[in-house]
């Protein structure tokens, strides 16, 4: 897919295990979609990877495997760099405005620098077809350095509604610093909160946002609507555009990536 621009613009998800930030992926792809700001490439790089089920495409195959296949596959005549650019490729999975790769389970014992040295340099070349590059981490984000993806435009940081997950937003956000990573901005969003607000939360969220570089993008409700897309495995790219979780979620998005 071609694109206006030289390489894509970089937002990241993060957040700990079990607060939806896979969930606020898909709507946020929803969201560049809908705003015809393509072609976009989502990138699952959370080794329980499911965003492909939530956006309703099929995966076969996943760069990790590429990556593990190159200790001991490649074919004659080819060199290394050559045959991991003709795997990935292959690997992309193709829709309408958006393309989806899957990172996969972590590497096993040792370190095979040279595959992983490989991945960083082609996923570096395959982002100049995009608009966005779209990562789903895990909390640690360690794919962000693996992939040498240095600059991020936005990176959303995900909590639940529990002092637990507040405390390790804004330990994440911390966490860019250490790794190197030049972020635009940090956005903070809470995600299925209750309908009343306990003041305590907003109080949390207040401390967390003043004692980091974290900004407030704001709070997701806890959606029925949504839930059920979920649990009937339907795209939530089909989500009626009056759904509660998606119009809060639509709003922190359009402000957070209008500058």
């Amino acid at each position: 897919m071609p694109s206006k621009e030289p390489s894509a613009k970089i937002i990241a998800m993060a957040g700990k295990g079990g607060t939806g930030k896979t969930t606020l992926t898909a709507l946020l792809l929803r969201h560049l979609l809908d705003a015809g700001e393509t072609p976009v490439l989502a990138v699952d790089a959370d080794a329980n990877a499911n965003l492909n089920e939530l956006i309703g495409l099929e995966v076969t195959t996943t760069l990790g495997e590429i990556r593990d296949a190159m200790k001991t596959e490649t074919p004659p005549g080819m060199t290394k760099a050559e045959y991991m650019n003709m795997r990935i490729n292959q690997a992309v999975v193709e829709a309408t405005g958006f393309d989806l790769v899957v990172m996969g389970q972590p590497e096993g014992p040792g370190c095979y620098c040279m595959a992983n040295s490989i991945l960083a340099q082609v996923m570096e070349t395959l982002a100049k077809s995009y608009r966005w590059m779209l990562v789903d981490n895990e909390a640690g984000m360690e794919h962000l350095s693996r992939l040498n993806l240095r600059r991020v435009h936005t990176l959303f940081v995900v909590s639940d509604p529990s002092s637990r997950g507040v405390l390790t937003a804004a330990r994440i956000a911390d966490l860019t610093r250490a790794l190197g990573v030049e972020v635009g901005r940090k956005v903070l969003v809470v995600n299925r909160v209750p309908a009343q607000i306990p003041p305590a939360l907003r109080e949390q969220v207040d401390r967390a946002v003043a004692g980091t570089d974290l900004e407030l993008g704001g709070f997701v409700p806890a959606s029925d609507r949504l839930f059920q897309f979920e649990v009937e495995q339907r795209s939530l790219l089909d989500l009626p555009a009056d759904t509660d979780a998606l119009v809060a979620a639509e709003r922190i998005f359009a402000q957070a990536l209008s500058r």
